[in-house]
């Protein structure tokens, strides 16, 4: 873990995910990358070139005057950090500016009491979930001293969810969290055990486990009436600190899970969510 992205917009809930974003660097001796996106106007771009570069000088100075307020906070005592401006206007770019700077980590703050309607149905945390090359941490609330020891990594054990699985075993392991597979086998579309174990067998075997049938009875299949119902029961039961989810590109979680399931994770769980790309 050498660089962690974390957006700022200045509100307490770009502070959330910097709390959380100090933890982890101070810890992994890693630096965070501070980017405000500043999105200026159209109509302020459209304007004579001299007065589009006195505004945008204008904005660009304020938001570094703001950063040093921002980031005037004893919990950054010790930790690089670096703040940068950009303006964009689509937060889907800022895939772009992690991949600049090499960052391992992109960590956001959602929105509002309506939890992940905003972050994963059209919002600009939903954009970058569903756009990031590199995993994203979603912050809920206020995690100040917080530390990861234990979380789930959910999914449906098929192929597409191989390279989700070997980028959160890396992150998990470098973060040190004890990481629990966690399959729901929903009363709909229901499994037997030995059809269950089949595929997380075979699963195993795609993801170049050496030893699978030693993992298989380490993954904990859970009976519920949805996906996330089942999520929120297995991650109180077990005391989680996260919950690890695959995501599918433009689709964000609907091919794997059905529903409205990324707002109601978020919605009745103050558990932080860290999501990897297929």
């Amino acid at each position: 873990m050498k660089k962690i992205v974390v957006p700022v917009d200045f509100s307490e809930h770009s502070e959330y995910a910097m709390q959380v974003a100090a933890n982890i660097a101070k810890k992994h001796n890693a630096e965070i990358i501070a980017v405000h996106m500043l999105g200026l106007s159209d109509n302020m771009i459209n304007r004579d070139e001299a007065k589009q570069t006195q505004e945008a000088m204008f904005y660009m100075r304020l938001a570094e005057k703001r950063f040093g307020e921002f980031l005037n906070k004893d919990y950054l005592e010790g930790v690089k950090v670096t703040d940068t401006v950009h303006d964009y206007k689509v937060f889907t770019e800022l895939n772009q500016v992690a991949l600049d700077f090499g960052a391992d980590l992109i960590i956001m703050g959602s929105h509002g009491s309506s939890g992940l309607k905003e972050v994963f149905v059209g919002s600009n945390t939903e954009k970058v979930v569903r756009t990031s090359e590199i995993p994203v941490l979603v912050i809920k609330g206020r995690h100040e001293n917080f530390t990861f020891k234990s979380g789930i990594f959910a999914c449906d054990f098929l192929k597409n969810s191989v390279v989700p699985y070997q980028k959160a075993k890396r992150m998990f392991d470098t973060l040190e969290i004890q990481m629990q597979m966690l399959y729901i086998n929903l009363s709909g579309d229901f499994q037997s055990t030995r059809e269950i174990e089949k595929r997380i067998l075979d699963f195993l075997k795609m993801a170049g486990e050496e030893n699978p049938l030693e993992y298989v009875d380490k993954v904990i299949q859970y009976n519920d009436y949805s996906v996330e119902a089942g999520i929120f029961a297995y991650s109180e039961e077990s005391e989680a600190d996260i919950i690890a989810l695959p995501t599918q590109g433009r689709r964000g979680l609907a091919h794997f899970f059905s529903g409205s399931i990324g707002e109601d994770v978020v919605n009745h769980s103050k558990l932080p969510v860290i999501t990897f790309k297929v």
